[in-house]
Parts: C-alpha cells; structure tokens; sequence
C-alpha cells in the first residue's frame, strides 16, 4: 500500500511538472506573439480586406447557425469554456465522428491570427491567452465578425463574402435560411464540407447544424425539416 502511495505521489508530482513546462512554454508563445504584433494591429489588418463583411451585414439564421455549430456558449464565455469543451468531446465520443469542436470562436480566431495549426499543448496555451486578449478588446459581434473574415470556408475561400459569391453567387446579407445553415457548417472540416466536393456530406452536416440549432433554442426541433 505504501508503495501504490509513493508511485501515486510520484505521479502526480511527474503530470504537474509536465503542466507547468507546457504553460511555460505557452505563456511565452503568447508573449513573443503579441510583441511582434499586437491583437489590435491584427484586428486592423482583418479589418482592411477586400469585402469585409460587418457584423449588421450577415443574417440572423447565420449568426444563430454558426453559433450553435461552433461555440453554443460564445455569448456568455470569456474566451475559454471548459463546459463547451467537455459537451464536445462527449457529443463526439457518442457520434463516432466529430460533430462539433472543441475550441471556442474566440479561440479559432487567436489560431487563426498568431499561430499554425500545429496540434501542440503549449500551442493550445497561447492560443487560449491570446483568446483573453480578445475578449478584453472587443464585444462579442465585433469578435465573431472577425472570425467569419477568417475562417476557411473550403475550395479556397477565407471569408464569409468568397465563400457566399462562390458556393451561392450572392453577397451574405442576400443568403436565405438553407445558404446560412449551409454555410455555417462547412468550417468544421472545410475540405470534407464543401459543397463544392461533397454535395451529399454537405447537406448532413447541415442537418447537423439544424440540429445544434434546436438543442441550442433557437429553433423549434419541428423545424427542422
């Protein structure tokens, strides 16, 4: 029983370590990122490309569906949501498939400005400070704006605007309710969603979104057909 008890401790004392290097090595990620550009001059940068598409100019179903799709929690969290990330991994696990993502928006958008899509633990770290950052700067429409300027949409566009005139010829605000829970859907695994490649597993991932959409309140479940 001692024995158990030390090689318990040892344990324990071994995974706190390897935390406490991984944190470190995140912390200065972050650091080094933010130095060479602030989130603010990143934000600018967004800001600045060609049909950037404001937060007034997206539809609500499109609001709602990606909202539902992505981060369910994104209006009440401050960057990090642990709850989100357990139901994730959950729905996953029950699925056999990835139905939804861990990372929250706020998260996706900090990747997406500063890092690589490198799976690493010190990654995660940064990315969820640089997350902070975010949200200490702006208020949430300003957040998921940005994001939806971003995020890569599949068949090689990286923006709400090219993937619109793309997929359906039309701007964002003209898209009726099956182009936004369409398009809400493909940035879950855009080479895989996109309509473009997969008609068919495009159109069950957006029936996934209808449903994240239900669960989430924002539609009747009799709705969804």
């Amino acid at each position: 029983m001692r024995l158990i008890k030390r090689i318990l401790l040892l344990a324990i004392i071994v995974i706190v370590a390897a935390a406490s290097i991984v944190i470190g090595q995140g912390y200065q990620m972050y650091l080094d990122a933010v130095e060479e550009i602030s989130v603010e001059e990143k934000a600018a940068e967004i800001m600045e490309k060609e049909h950037y598409t404001t937060y007034d100019e997206l539809p609500e179903t499109y609001i709602k569906a990606i909202i539902a799709a992505e981060d369910r929690r994104f209006l009440y969290h401050r960057g990090f949501d642990i709850i989100s990330t357990a139901r994730a991994a959950w729905r996953n696990i029950k699925s056999k498939e990835i139905v939804e993502g861990g990372s929250t928006i706020t998260q996706q958008l900090g990747r997406i400005m500063y890092f690589s899509q490198e799976k690493k633990y010190s990654r995660k770290v940064a990315e969820v400070l640089v997350a902070g950052r975010i949200e200490e700067l702006y208020e949430k429409e300003k957040i998921l704006e940005l994001y939806v300027n971003t995020i890569y949409f599949g068949s090689g566009y990286y923006s709400v605007y090219d993937a619109c005139m793309g997929y359906f010829g039309k701007a964002p605000s003209e898209m009726n309710d099956y182009e936004c829970t369409m398009l809400a859907g493909i940035p879950n695994a855009p080479s895989v969603y996109s309509p473009d490649v997969n008609p068919t597993l495009a159109e069950q991932r957006r029936q996934q979104v209808l449903v994240c959409m239900a669960e989430a309140g924002y539609i009747e479940p009799g709705e969804i057909e």
